[in-house]
């Protein structure tokens, strides 16, 4: 095993152990995360898609965002994952129930 072997090997072992939660991502790969996250919800924002776990949304997903979806799942923690897929939908749903109340005149506090 070379040098460049054994490096990547490393790489590879710490990569998978972010994905399965075992070791903290550090900056860098929390960076890498949020870059790959952000491609996927404008790939998802593209095709005008919310909840890309459920219905028309994960079809719609699946089918024109699986480049961005796999490399999200690939540079992120299985659980930040799914928590920023849930995440996308509860905050659209946030902001909809502000405007909606808004266009009601509910008073800001």
């Amino acid at each position: 095993m070379g040098v460049f072997d054994y490096f990547s090997s490393a790489e590879s072992k710490r990569a998978e152990e972010v994905r399965k939660g075992a070791v903290a991502p550090d900056r860098s790969e929390r960076k890498r995360c949020w870059e790959a996250r952000d491609s996927f919800y404008g790939c998802l924002d593209k095709h005008n898609v919310i909840d890309s776990l459920n219905g028309d949304g994960k079809k719609t997903a699946e089918k024109e965002c699986t480049a961005e979806n796999k490399q999200f799942e690939q540079d992120c923690a299985a659980a930040w994952v799914t928590y920023f897929k849930k995440f996308r939908v509860a905050d659209y749903q946030k902001k909809k129930t502000f405007e909606r109340l808004e266009k009601e005149g509910a008073n800001k506090m």
